[in-house]
């Protein structure tokens, strides 16, 4: 690419303001203490886990129809209405009082649905905005660029968000900041609790400033179906039509029904390690203190990793990318299973950067090959796709710890917690073999819709 180019692509502010909303939106800095933060506001852990089913089921049901809207209304207003609903849910977080349990629970259950419907209104659209801007500049084969400067951004941001999130929750390290800055103030727990909070509420208003920055974007050359859609007004009808209109070229376009299963395929098992991390890396002797500098240490791989899968997709052909993601999960899920105290920490970042690049590679693949009239509603159901396999395959973990624990001892001198120890390490075992038979069941999808002349869409 030219330095020319380079230049011309960080000048559209579409593209500027891309890269902010994804640092502002994504830097939650309550992600280092997200489980203790509920109990600590006086929540039990069986309404932590249902508050996460909420959250989970709002993204599902309202992932599609958003993309649809975005496609229909306007990227920029769903943007706008994104980062309007994260300032109300940490808002609300920040000023609930506390006391009363069920006032509490009321205030977290619209907090976890005011979240998920941010999630599933910015999922899809800001990446169509960006990319119709570089289309309408005709640069949209740098695309690769964007993500990769996105991506490392948005690295340095959760860098900074996971070490200062765990470091101002902590009323030990903030007494001691506060005396040693002279200030005569008594920190405890019940008041840095929401420090956090208070530091991603601030992003939220940030995020919203950015997207009121953004202006809609058409390609000149958008197709007749979108100046039809334009033309007809934004109304709910439309929204559903284009969703249907997309669902139906996603089952009609083999590239991309296999993009995005392969997409599932690593999402739904990484995520489900990286849930579990906290009790894993316990597992292998880190101290509980670290857990947030390890976040940030993963973080690193961010700036890397994006460099690595432009190279890769420029280079290399989509099966080379897809073999290499497949062996550096299953060495990092297989390594795993060995628990080895403290070095067990090396499978995570093989884990953690196959995650990083497949998202990127991902993308990159994706847009490629979608119009711009329905890219945010292609988006979006990808963004469905992964939601529902991560819950499914978070069912399905319930059922394998449920039937472990049946099969383990139940001696009265093994106390809860060594049981819940042994259940973890017996089902972790599985996360491997089962990774192999749902890369099987891909490969044999993959082989059964595509051809030579489908792979060449995305070259």
């Amino acid at each position: 690419m030219r330095t020319s180019d380079s230049g011309e692509i960080f000048k559209i502010s579409n593209i500027r303001y891309f890269i902010r909303f994804r640092l502002f939106f994504n830097a939650r800095f309550y992600y280092p203490v997200f489980t203790i933060l509920f109990i600590d506001f006086g929540l039990s852990l069986e309404q932590f886990a249902l508050l996460n089913v909420v959250w989970a089921a709002t993204i599902v049901l309202l992932e599609v129809p958003s993309g649809a809207l975005a496609d229909t209304m306007g990227r920029r207003n769903l943007l706008v209405l994104a980062a309007g609903l994260m300032v109300a849910e940490m808002a609300l977080l920040s000023f609930v009082p506390r006391g009363n349990v069920h006032l509490l629970f009321a205030a977290f259950l619209l907090n976890r649905v005011l979240s998920g419907t941010a999630e599933a209104a910015a999922s899809g659209a800001d990446e169509a905005l960006a990319f119709d801007s570089l289309k309408q500049a005709g640069l949209e084969r740098q695309w690769g660029r964007v993500l990769d400067r996105q991506m490392r951004v948005q690295s340095m941001g959760y860098m900074l968000a996971m070490s200062m999130g765990a470091a101002v929750y902590d009323p030990h390290m903030m007494q001691k900041t506060a005396d040693w800055l002279g200030l005569h103030v008594v920190l405890t727990q019940d008041i840095t609790l929401r420090f956090p909070i208070y530091l991603t509420l601030l992003m939220a208003l940030l995020a919203l400033t950015t997207t009121l920055g953004m202006h809609e974007t058409r390609p000149q050359n958008d197709t007749a179906a979108c100046r039809d859609l334009k033309s007809c007004g934004h109304s709910a009808r439309q929204a559903f039509g284009v969703t249907f209109q997309a669902g139906r070229w996603i089952l009609k376009t083999p590239i991309a029904l296999v993009i995005i299963a392969g997409g599932v395929l690593f999402d739904n098992i990484i995520r489900m390690v990286l849930t579990l991390s906290s009790q894993y890396y316990r597992l292998i002797q880190l101290p509980e203190a670290t857990f947030g500098l390890i976040g940030s240490g993963l973080a690193l791989m961010g700036l890397l990793a994006p460099r690595v899968a432009l190279k890769l997709v420029e280079r290399r052909t989509p099966a080379f990318n897809m073999a290499l993601l497949a062996g550096l999960t299953f060495c990092g899920l297989l390594g795993m299973t060995f628990f080895i105290p403290r070095l067990g920490l090396l499978p995570m970042v093989f884990l953690y950067s196959a995650m990083l690049m497949m998202g990127f590679m991902l993308s990159y693949y994706l847009n490629r090959i979608t119009a711009s009239e329905q890219r945010a509603t292609v988006l979006s159901f990808k963004g469905l796709s992964f939601n529902l396999g991560y819950g499914i395959a978070g069912l399905l973990y319930a059922l394998l710890v449920a039937m472990t624990k049946s099969g383990l001892t139940t001696d009265i001198r093994v106390g809860g917690k060594v049981l819940e120890d042994l259940a973890f390490k017996a089902s972790l075992g599985w996360f491997p073999w089962y990774f192999l038979f749902t890369l099987a069941l891909w490969f044999f999808f993959a082989s059964r819709k595509l051809h030579l002349a489908d792979m060449q869409q995305i070259r």
